[in-house]
């Protein structure tokens, strides 16, 4: 395998990988989780967390490439884009399941909300009259 042909291949690794993982939360997000537990709903909120600041970070990176001016398209160059794509995975990962951004906790209180039935208003309603009895 020449060096063209391996630039080639890692390019196709790499878009092929970032495609499957948003197939497979268009896939996810399509099924019925009235009837899942507590830890898969707060999977599918850390996976979704986690993709959205894999996003996130791949934006601000090329970002960055805007304004480097060099040229690009060398084999070494690509790899470190599989291997930098790889840690930005990580960095996402760990930066979920520690609860920084808290956005798989907010999208799983939502879910939770929508799937038991209660509204959002009747919950509003409630937390004002308990607010109102320790009032008095």
């Amino acid at each position: 395998m020449d060096i063209g042909t391996s630039s080639l291949y890692t390019d196709y690794i790499t878009s092929t990988a970032s495609n499957n993982k948003a197939s497979s939360l268009t896939d996810k997000a399509k099924t019925d989780y009235s009837n899942a537990s507590d830890e898969e709903l707060m999977h599918v909120c850390k996976e979704f967390e986690s993709y959205f600041l894999e996003k996130i970070f791949d934006t601000m990176i090329d970002s960055t490439k805007l304004f480097s001016g060099k040229e690009e398209s060398s084999y070494a160059s690509k790899m470190v884009d599989y291997f930098k794509d790889t840690a930005v995975q990580t960095i996402a990962s760990q930066a979920t399941e520690q609860g920084t951004l808290g956005i798989a906790q907010t999208l799983y209180e939502q879910m939770k909300l929508q799937y038991s039935g209660i509204s959002p208003q009747s919950l509003e309603n409630a937390s004002a009259a308990q607010k109102n009895e320790e009032e008095a």
